[in-house]
């Protein structure tokens, strides 16, 4: 993916749930994101320009665990 705010990104549209990974590694889940929204930010040639302007602060959002945190067994 051809971003500087944007690292990757998936679609699960049985879910119509966006998952986000941004450049420093935060990464956020967006519920309710329709196909066409996720389709249109997929095609979009700045992929940041269209996040912040039609996704971001639209839809429910909830942050995950950052790719950078380092990952800890149940147990520890």
């Amino acid at each position: 993916m051809d971003s500087s705010l944007i690292r990757g990104a998936l679609y699960w549209p049985e879910h119509r749930a966006l998952e986000i990974c941004l450049a420093g590694g935060r990464r956020y889940l967006y519920l309710g994101v329709p196909a066409d929204v996720a389709e249109r930010f997929s095609a979009a040639p700045s992929k940041g320009a269209y996040f912040n302007r039609a996704i971001r602060g639209r839809f429910d959002c909830h942050a995950l665990r950052d790719e950078t945190e380092p990952k800890r067994a149940v147990n520890d």
